[in-house]
């Protein structure tokens, strides 16, 4: 997608002072945070599929059929709840049956949306599936609307989830998968307005409802039908999907199987520091530019506002979900690098981001069921970087993992009694410090961003309504925003051990200068 937002910095400085007081109220759980929250998105596009996760069965690295061993220990260590495939764009000029089969017999295709390659269909449904299942992970995916069929859409549906002997069944059988696979996400194409067809959301919306109706639930697989939704700010879009369901959405279910024929609306957000033309690097960037990232950053959280607030309106009893398939930090790619492969490094800066959004996705989890980043391997904000037979671990893959604690966990209400700390950054107020609380299985998880680069907060909160054992601190934070792993240096950014104490009822944990801190308490009693 693109898009042109460039907010001017200034130089202001912080107007808070070192120090934020709040209060967490241990006995008043609040919604559900789902693991779905923490999703990836893996498409055929760079490096991320094939040398990312897929290496062929030949390779000298570590695999399984082919799929990388490394990557996939490293993203079971950060609970990934989904993967969405085949796109993105891609999805939309994907025919699933060019990928089954023989892989010496599968017909290859262009790549036209990324990098103009040739795709050889190595890595189809039965991988894809294989990879899932490896993963522990939940597949999503997303159909071709755009230059696809309703009937292929139906029979790959087929495919995946018919037990008997109907034709797809036995295809599946033919290509070597007896038993039916479960698949719940089904995306309902990618970007309509864009990439996936250039349509009126009105034109949209009438297919959807096509699709939706003719994605069939067989035997006992049930089908959560996802419409793709708005670019950003949209709201129009998210309207118009609101409005083709109608009577319908009174028989629909956020998590399951409804009469709707879709249960689901997505949107995409991006943050671009700069113009489109120039959006600048990953790792070379001044304060500016990173405080500039922020304030985009932060703009997710007045659209989530937005798009939640079109659908309460048309859905006040939240049966249908909202879910962010496609986000995360853009920026210009690695220099000699092919442009069409998107591969870019993964600073601590971007680790901070997705602190900051995982705030924001906790704080709208009455609506919010699902979100994406872009993308896992090797193509923007990724958590894995794989170059031949080394893999790197980045920052951003640091912060998922140490807010696994968060996943289906009953968030808990925080309140700041200090204002909260906030920089003017080019007339906007960008708010440097963001927190979360949620608990489950018996412990309490507390998460901090300072996104301030001259200081650290000292926090305290109060824990009432409960007791808590000895804290466990962890902190993510390198001498600079733009620190980053190597092959050469891996753990330039990395997590480690930090200090708190709980007084009472009282806990105490410095926050330092541009870091993420996560602080987990045992409940006692």
């Amino acid at each position: 997608m693109t898009t042109d937002r460039s907010p001017e910095t200034t130089g202001a400085s912080p107007t808070a002072a070192a120090r934020a007081s709040g209060v967490v109220d241990l006995d008043l759980p609040g919604p559900t945070i789902s693991r779905h929250l923490y999703g990836h998105f893996a498409e055929h596009l760079g490096r991320c599929i094939y040398d990312g996760f897929f290496v062929g069965e030949d390779s000298d690295v570590p695999n399984e059929g082919g799929i990388r061993l490394d990557v996939v220990e490293a993203l079971r260590a950060a609970g990934i709840p989904n993967l969405r495939w085949p796109g993105g764009c891609f999805a939309d000029e994907y025919h699933w049956r060019d990928g089954v089969g023989p892989r010496e017999e599968r017909p290859r295709m262009v790549n036209s949306h990324w990098g103009d390659v040739v795709e050889d269909n190595s890595f189809g449904t039965h991988e894809f599936m294989a990879l899932c299942e490896l993963l522990g992970a939940e597949p999503y995916v997303s159909a071709n609307v755009g230059s696809g069929t309703v009937h292929e859409n139906a029979d790959w549906v087929e495919y995946l989830t018919r037990a008997d002997d109907s034709p797809m069944a036995a295809l599946r059988r033919a290509n070597g998968r007896d038993e039916p696979w479960s698949v719940r996400f089904w995306g309902l194409g990618n970007e309509p307005w864009g990439c996936g067809g250039g349509m009126r959301a009105e034109a949209y919306a009438d297919l959807a409802r096509t699709f939706g109706t003719y994605s069939r639930d067989h035997g006992g697989n049930e089908l959560y039908r996802i419409a793709a939704g708005a670019a950003e700010a949209d709201y129009r879009w998210t309207e118009v999907l609101m409005k083709a369901l109608g009577h319908e959405i009174g028989g629909t279910r956020r998590t399951g199987h409804g009469t709707g024929t879709y249960q689901a609306v997505s949107f995409h957000y991006y943050t671009v520091p700069g113009p489109w033309e120039h959006k600048g690097s990953a790792t070379d960037f001044d304060e500016d530019e990173y405080f500039r990232t922020m304030v985009e950053a932060q703009r997710l959280e007045g659209i989530l506002s937005g798009h939640a607030a079109v659908m309460d309106a048309y859905d006040p009893q939240r049966r249908v979900g909202l879910v962010l398939d496609e986000w995360g930090a853009w920026y210009d790619v690695e220099p000699g690098t092919n442009p069409g492969f998107l591969f870019q490094q993964n600073s601590l800066r971007d680790a901070l981001l997705a602190g900051l959004h995982f705030d924001a996705f906790h704080r709208h989890a009455e609506r919010l069921v699902m979100a994406n980043i872009a993308q896992t391997v090797n193509v923007l904000q990724s958590m894995v970087l794989t170059d031949g037979e080394a893999m790197v671990l980045t920052p951003t893959y640091h912060a998922f993992t140490m807010n696994r604690g968060h996943h289906d966990a009953a968030r808990l209400p925080l309140a700041w009694r200090t204002a909260e700390p906030v920089r003017s950054v080019g007339g906007t107020d960008l708010t440097t410090l963001t927190a979360t609380a949620s608990t489950k299985d018996g412990a309490v998880l507390v998460s901090l961003t300072n996104l301030e680069t001259s200081g650290g907060v000292d926090v305290e909160l109060d824990l009432r309504g409960g007791a808590v054992g000895a804290p466990e601190a962890t902190v993510l934070t390198a001498a600079s925003t733009s620190a980053h792993n190597t092959v050469e240096q891996p753990d330039a950014v990395a997590p480690a051990a930090h200090e708190a104490s709980v007084d009472g009822s009282v806990l105490r944990v410095h926050v330092p200068a541009h870091s993420f801190v996560t602080v987990r308490l045992p409940l006692a009693g």
